[in-house]
C-alpha cells in the first residue's frame, strides 16, 4: 500500500513535457553545509583557499546574490528537494516538539511532490548522501540511499550517510557505474565543513597563524576539505566522460561565520558559530552563491540577478523535462541566465522566513516563526514575529547590514512590510512566487 501510495502521488503531481533539450541530463546537487557566502576563493575570501569550487564557478553561471528562505538546515533541505517555502512544505524546525514522536514530522515529506519523484517519472535513479533529515530516504522516492533514518538506531539528519566526503566518495562512484545509460539525480550533501571541525592536520597546518584563533583555522581548513572532496567529484565526472551531460548545481544550506574568543557575543550565547549567522535573517545566515554548469547550455559568468534556493527544483524540472501540475514558487535560473546582465528586473524581490530550531506545532508553522525577511532590489528589510519596528538596510553600499535606516526610510518600510505581508500564508501549501 505504500508503494501504490507513492505511484499515485508521483501521478498525480506530475505531468511529462517535452524537453527543448535532446535529452534529459544527470544530475548533482551539491550543498555546503554550514558555510558563509563569503568563504570561497571566487567569492574573494582573503585566506581561504577553494580551488576546485573556484574551477566550477568559472564554468558556471553563478548567482552572487543567492540565498536560502531559512538559515536552518532542516527547512533548507526540504526547500532543495520540494521547491516550496518552509511555511508551504511545513518543515521549519530541525525537532519536533519535546516529547513528540520524531517520526509525526514525517507526513509533511510524504504530502508534497519532491525530485526524486518527479525525476522518477522520466526513469532517474536518485541517490541520497550525506545530510538527510525525513526518516528514510525512500519517503522522498529517492532509489537509492546511504541513510537509514531510523531513530531507534541513532537516526536524525543522515546518520551513516554523513560518512559521505569525509571518508571518501566510493558510495558515489559505485552507484554511477550501477546506473549504466540511466539517467541519475545525485544529492550531495557532505557534514561538511559542519562541525565537528576536525581537519586533516595537513589542512590544518596551511592556516595555522600567529595572529589566528585556533578555531578559525580548523574552519577554513574544513572549507578546503570541502572543497577536495567536490574536486573528487567533479574529476570523476571528467574521467567517466559525463560532465557535458551533467547539470551540475552548487549551494550552502546556510551560513556560519565562526565565533572566535574575540567575538562580541550576547549574554548566555551558548553556539560555536557567531551571532548574524546561522538561524539568522541576516546576509551571513540566508546569503549563499548558487551556481549552474551544464556545458553548451548555460554560458559561464556573473549574474546579477537575485536567485534562490527555490530555484533549483523549476531550474532541475526544466532541464529534464518535467513539468509540474502545480506552479512552484521559484523560476528557472537556465532561463534566468540566458538574459541580459540588467535581467534583475525578472525578479525584484526575494523572500525568507525564520523559525525556531524546535517545531512549536507541527501542522501551524506561524507557531515558532522568529523572523520574515525580503530583499526588494538592494534594499532588504527584516521583520521580527511580535515586533512592530522592522529594520531596513541598503545592501548596496551596507552588505553586513551595520546601519538600520528604517528609521529614515518610512514610506520604503512601509510598502516592504506590505510585500512580505501579500507573500506570507502560512495556511496556504501553495503560494504565489
Amino acid at each position: 500500500m505504500a508503494l501504490l501510495g507513492l505511484l499515485l502521488l508521483t501521478l498525480a503531481t506530475t505531468a511529462i513535457s517535452t524537453s527543448c533539450y535532446a535529452a534529459p541530463p544527470n544530475v548533482l546537487l551539491i550543498i555546503s553545509d554550514d558555510q558563509s557566502w563569503t568563504d570561497f576563493g571566487f567569492m574573494g575570501h582573503p585566506a581561504i583557499r577553494t580551488p576546485h569550487i573556484d574551477r566550477l564557478a568559472r564554468q558556471s553561471a553563478v548567482f552572487p546574490h543567492g540565498y536560502v528562505p531559512s538559515s536552518l538546515c532542516r527547512p533548507s533541505l526540504a526547500t532543495m528537494v520540494t521547491g516550496l517555502y518552509p511555511h508551504q512544505h511545513g518543515i521549519t524546525g530541525n525537532d519536533p516538539p519535546r516529547g513528540t514522536d520524531r517520526g509525526k514530522m514525517l507526513k509533511h515529506i510524504r504530502a508534497h511532490p519532491t525530485l526524486p519523484r518527479w525525476l522518477a517519472a522520466k526513469g532517474f535513479r536518485s541517490l541520497q548522501t550525506g545530510k538527510w533529515w525525513e526518516g528514510h530516504p525512500r519517503l522522498a522516492g529517492f532509489t537509492d540511499a546511504m541513510t537509514h533514518g531510523d531513530p531507534k538506531r541513532g537516526g536524525r539528519h543522515g546518520d551513516l550517510g554523513l560518512k559521505i566526503g569525509r571518508t571518501g566518495l566510493e558510495p558515489i562512484f559505485q552507484f554511477i557505474e550501477d546506473c549504466g545509460e540511466t539517467p541519475f539525480f545525485i544529492w550531495y550533501a557532505p557534514f561538511l565543513p559542519h562541525t565537528p571541525h576536525n581537519p586533516p592536520q595537513r589542512l590544518l597546518d596551511r592556516y595555522r597563524a600567529k595572529d589566528r584563533p585556533i578555531a578559525l583555522s580548523r574552519y577554513y581548513a574544513m572549507c578546503t576539505w570541502f572543497d577536495e572532496t567536490c574536486g573528487q567529484l567533479l574529476d570523476h565526472l571528467d574521467r567517466k566522460q559525463l560532465s557535458d551531460n551533467t547539470l551540475v548545481l552548487f549551494v550552502v544550506d546556510n551560513g556560519w561565520i565562526q565565533r572566535t574568543p574575540q567575538t562580541e557575543v550576547p549574554k548566555g550565547w551558548r553556539f560555536r558559530f557567531a551571532p548574524g549567522s546561522k538561524r539568522s535573517p541576516n546576509e551571513g545566515g540566508v546569503r549563499t552563491p548558487i551556481m549552474v554548469r551544464w556545458p553548451g547550455h548555460i554560458k559561464p559568468g556573473t549574474r546579477q540577478a537575485l536567485a534562490s534556493s527555490i530555484d533549483l527544483a523549476p531550474t532541475i524540472l526544466a532541464a529534464t523535462g518535467v513539468r509540474p501540475k502545480k506552479k512552484l514558487p521559484g523560476l528557472d535560473l537556465i532561463t534566468l541566465a540566458g538574459q541580459p546582465p540588467d535581467a534583475q528586473a525578472t525578479r525584484k524581490t526575494i523572500y525568507g522566513e525564520i523559525f525556531a530550531h524546535d517545531v512549536a506545532d507541527i501542522d501551524r508553522p506561524s507557531a515558532s516563526l522568529q523572523y520574515r525577511w525580503l530583499r526588494h532590489g538592494a534594499w532588504k528589510l527584516i521583520s521580527q514575529a511580535g515586533s512592530s519596528t522592522p529594520q531596513l538596510f541598503n545592501l548596496g553600499n551596507d552588505p553586513h547590514e551595520i546601519r538600520d535606516l528604517a528609521g529614515g526610510q518610512s514610506n520604503r518600510t512601509s510598502r516592504m512590510q506590505q510585500l512580505l505581508d501579500d507573500w506570507w500564508h502560512p495556511s496556504r501549501r501553495q503560494s504565489r512566487p
